[in-house]
């Protein structure tokens, strides 16, 4: 057995090539989808978007961001 385990290779489809959908910044719902807990931009192999969409979605997340409509960083809750 090699070091290194195979998975099988599952082909992800991107959601706005499938869905014909447009990436705007104040869709801030599905924006939200492709940020973490902690307000980071998610990668590519986890959200299943080709590069091209990428680009727009990390654009639209940032602008998103300076207009105030999502929050650079999460705030940590202390209980």
């Amino acid at each position: 057995m090699s070091k290194y385990q195979e998975y099988p290779h599952r082909d992800q489809l991107c959601y706005f090539c499938v869905e014909d959908a447009e990436i705007n910044y104040k869709d801030v719902d599905t924006l939200r989808r492709y940020i973490t807990a902690h307000g980071k931009i998610r990668p590519r192999h986890r959200t299943g978007v080709c590069a091209k969409h990428q680009r727009l979605v990390a654009k639209a997340i940032k602008r998103s961001r300076h207009m105030a409509l999502l929050p650079f960083v999460a705030e940590i809750q202390h209980t």
